[in-house]
């Protein structure tokens, strides 16, 4: 498994996430594993949720190639 270390992190923010931590039972590092995978699977479902929206717009369409190539010779 990988490591994270964050630097100059600002005081109060630390204490924030401390005090979330305890609030939900659990250790720093393990309420931002948490934290952070969230946030990774949220972009995940985000991405393929446009893929997905795209696709549909994206269909193909019912229109014969050959059809139209004839439409534009009789033109």
């Amino acid at each position: 498994m990988g490591q994270v270390i964050i630097r100059n992190l600002d005081d109060s923010v630390l204490a924030d996430l401390k005090r979330l931590a305890k609030r939900d039972g659990v250790s720093l590092e393990q309420f931002l594993r948490d934290l952070l995978a969230a946030k990774a699977r949220e972009e995940k479902e985000a991405f393929f949720e446009f893929a997905k929206g795209m696709r549909e717009r994206s269909r193909p369409s019912d229109l014969d190639p050959t059809d139209l190539i004839r439409e534009d010779r009789d033109r």
